[in-house]
């Protein structure tokens, strides 16, 4: 810039860092009028999960992927639950791109079918993960993406054409951005319009009693969701206090009113963080039947038949 600050454009933040400084994510360095991805590589969490854990319905159910995390975030959720990494400093350990496609290439005898990038906000990890899926393409191995979606249009369509499923965390009304995140809400539903229709796209909503619970904010997330296609599969997650916010828990009551709404406009919608598994079963949305029964991270496709339902034969929207 004029000023001899270094502009990051990855994300709507639009950082202006002076030399030695990091934005707001922690994971953009400025040194020398340039700027440096300074958690390339890094890596705080690593395992193999449940596709289902992400959380992914409708993406190869019953199948594990590897998942991946760095340190970072670009927004401040002072109910994040991982804020060990997101918003603090801890160990990492240094992988290469192609170290850990090699790790995820050696564990598709064990199940794998990929990377998930995830844990902490992954695309303020972007170069690394650019680079990362790229590689994993080629390889033949699956990318998927656990995000909150604040970032800038011409970055996402440069990840796009290698991601295969993406999770999106569609948190609230702009105030409830700005009040607990530290962002808008705009960029997030702008990146939510550009993956509908060109990867599979499930999304996630953490409802906190007296902030984001109302049936009028649950209605328009709904309407907005139906609006892109309502085969969106929606997922209520229930709160519990984390990190910065002591709100008591999540009434069951208000999860189940959430998904009786969602339910008038949306074919596909689960209830996550609580046991009962009616509500993360997979119904047909033409005749009712059982498609998917779910039971902690136990999956049964028994009501799939050559990738219809068994009972009335219309075609599943779930990738097999």
């Amino acid at each position: 810039m004029p000023d001899g600050n270094v502009l990051c454009t990855l994300c709507p933040h639009a950082c202006r860092l002076a030399d030695g400084e990091k934005g707001r994510c922690r994971g953009r360095l400025a040194q020398g009028k340039k700027l440096y991805a300074a958690n390339y590589g890094r890596i705080s969490a690593l395992a193999l999960d449940p596709v289902e854990k992400k959380p992914l319905y409708h993406f190869y159910p019953g199948s594990l992927i590897l998942s991946v995390g760095t340190v970072g975030c670009n927004l401040s959720c002072q109910f994040c639950q991982n804020w060990q990494i997101s918003q603090e400093e801890v160990e990492t350990e240094e992988y290469s791109p192609s170290e850990l496609v090699a790790l995820a290439g050696q564990l598709q005898e064990k199940g794998n079918i990929g990377l998930a990038y995830t844990y902490s906000e992954p695309l303020v990890w972007f170069d690394f993960i650019l680079d990362t899926a790229k590689l994993a393409k080629e390889r033949g191995l699956k990318n998927v993406l656990i995000t909150n979606g604040y970032l800038n249009p011409q970055p996402l369509s440069a990840l796009l054409p290698y991601l295969d499923a993406v999770n999106l965390d569609l948190k609230g009304s702009d105030f409830f951005y700005r009040k607990h995140c530290g962002g808008r809400l705009d960029p997030v539903l702008t990146t939510a319009r550009r993956l509908a229709g060109e990867v599979h796209l499930e999304v996630t909503n953490l409802l906190i009693p007296g902030e984001n619970d109302q049936p009028a904010e649950i209605k328009t997330l709904v309407d907005f969701l139906a609006g892109l296609d309502r085969k969106i599969p929606l997922h209520f997650s229930r709160y519990f206090p984390q990190y910065n916010l002591a709100v008591p828990p999540t009434p069951l009551a208000t999860l189940e009113e959430a998904y009786r709404l969602a339910r008038e406009k949306l074919s596909y919608v689960y209830l996550g963080n609580i046991s009962d598994a009616r509500y993360s079963a997979t119904f047909c949305p033409q005749c009712g039947a059982l498609l998917v029964k779910r039971e902690a991270y136990r999956i049964k496709t028994d009501g799939i038949k050559d990738g219809r339902c068994g009972q009335c034969g219309e075609e599943v929207d779930l990738i097999l």
